[in-house]
């Protein structure tokens, strides 16, 4: 089969290593990487297989041979699904290859805020503070997917509680507990740190409004490593300003990238990150063994890993 690279990469990392971590899981296969919009439409004509992190619906007219469509993210909202549907094209993303990277984000987020390095890191001179303890808190996972479990493993040796929502609680978790959206208010009341990692949805943008961000203990530290828009912005910076929770961490905003004159940036409880948590140097290793993987499961007729367009998946 004829594998084509596009020509947008991610995480600023070298789109050369993506193209050669490919080639290394599929000698039976062509690996065709484009440099330039010409080189894209040329080769998307006989590649079977197109992997980058979005697609140009107008190359859907010269991709005759095209079978699936390996998205390099973990989001797909972006893509024209419609179209490859029509098209009958696959699609595929990356869900489940930002987990070791962004659950140690959110575990390294609820360790500062525990040991006050926030506090020290903006100090000019020797101060003393006030650090806590993780051991004993209770981390609440809104979102239990690849992310939201990785989070959960990595903080079993801390001596905490954790409680995991997640959309159907049937399928359960490595957490303590596991609930369902409607119990989100008795999880909220109950969390010391909040850690968010579900998609964004219909039904998770402006999940934690005025009345949740209410609802939590006056102490509690938001983390935020889903998207910026599952947090109500302005409700956050009035819970801020008020003093009703403790502080927030936010690798997402919305808006995003979160203009220099924002309210947030005013906050001395509040630290923001630029969409790094998933960002890693072995973002390509972990993508291509899902993409190579892919790849030779089409080839053998099998079902795809992380199809998101509604077909068969395994």
């Amino acid at each position: 089969m004829e594998v084509l690279v596009l020509r947008e990469g991610v995480h600023r990392l070298p789109l050369d290593r993506y193209e050669s971590e490919l080639r290394s899981r599929l000698d039976d296969h062509t690996v065709v990487r484009a440099h330039t919009p010409e080189e894209e439409r040329r080769a998307v004509a006989t590649a079977e297989v197109v992997t980058g992190p979005r697609f140009d619906e107008s190359l859907l007219d010269r991709a005759d041979e095209l079978r699936l469509f390996a998205c390099v993210y973990a989001g797909y909202g972006h893509l024209p699904m419609e179209a490859f549907t029509e098209a009958g094209v696959a699609v595929t993303s990356a869900a489940g290859v930002h987990a070791p990277n962004a659950s140690e984000h959110a575990v390294g987020a609820i360790l500062a805020f525990s040991r006050r390095f926030h506090e020290a890191a903006r100090a000019d001179t020797w101060q003393p503070f006030n650090p806590g303890e993780v051991a004993g808190s209770t981390v609440a996972i809104v979102g239990l997917g690849a992310i939201g479990e990785a989070v959960a493993r990595r903080l079993e040796p801390f001596d905490v509680t954790t409680l995991g929502v997640r959309r159907r609680p049937e399928e359960g978790g490595p957490t303590d507990e596991v609930v369902g959206p409607e119990a989100l208010h008795d999880v909220l009341a109950r969390t010391d740190y909040l850690v968010l990692c579900c998609p964004l949805t219909d039904e998770t943008r402006g999940l934690i409004g005025s009345e949740e961000l209410r609802t939590l203990p006056t102490d509690a530290v938001v983390v935020n490593i889903a998207r910026g828009a599952v947090v109500e912005t302005d409700a956050l910076v009035a819970a801020l300003r008020s003093g009703a929770i403790g502080g927030a961490v936010l690798d997402v905003t919305d808006p995003e990238p979160l203009p220099r004159e924002h309210p947030l940036w005013e906050f001395d409880e509040v630290l923001v990150t630029p969409h790094t948590a998933g960002a890693t140097p072995r973002y390509y290793e972990r993508l291509s063994d899902i993409v190579a993987g892919n790849v030779e499961r089409l080839a053998d007729g099998r079902p795809l890993r992380n199809r998101v367009d509604g077909g068969e998946s395994d």
